[in-house]
């Protein structure tokens, strides 16, 4: 069976650097979540402000990110927005570039059930 390419949509931003490595390790988990459920997943956030590439505190910077990473999510199947953690604008904004575009919008969460 084919893996599913999917668009991880999951909070990054955070006040402190702390809060910013608590997003990264919940989107490392959705990761793993995703590839037990045979997808292929992309998390732009997780890649693109990583130290030396793009700084997400950076406006324009951020603005690069985000369009760099609508790009690639153009090809996925669907866009999957985990939310044990809340939604974020980024989230809000991946979700609207999403339903412009008529792709799959799925809603997860990891440890709440709902």
């Amino acid at each position: 069976m084919e893996m599913r390419r999917v668009v991880i949509e999951s909070p990054y931003a955070a006040d402190t650097e702390e809060g910013i490595e608590k997003n990264m390790a919940y989107l490392r988990a959705c990761m793993n979540d995703c590839f037990k459920r045979d997808e292929a997943p992309f998390a732009s956030h997780g890649l693109y402000t990583q130290k030396g590439v793009l700084n997400d505190r950076i406006p324009e910077e951020r603005k690069l990110g985000i369009k760099a990473g609508f790009v690639w999510a153009d090809l996925a199947e669907k866009r999957v927005v985990y939310l044990d953690l809340g939604m974020t604008d980024g989230m809000k904004k991946g979700v609207e570039h999403a339903k412009e575009i008529g792709q799959q919008v799925e809603l997860r969460w990891l440890y709440l059930k709902h």
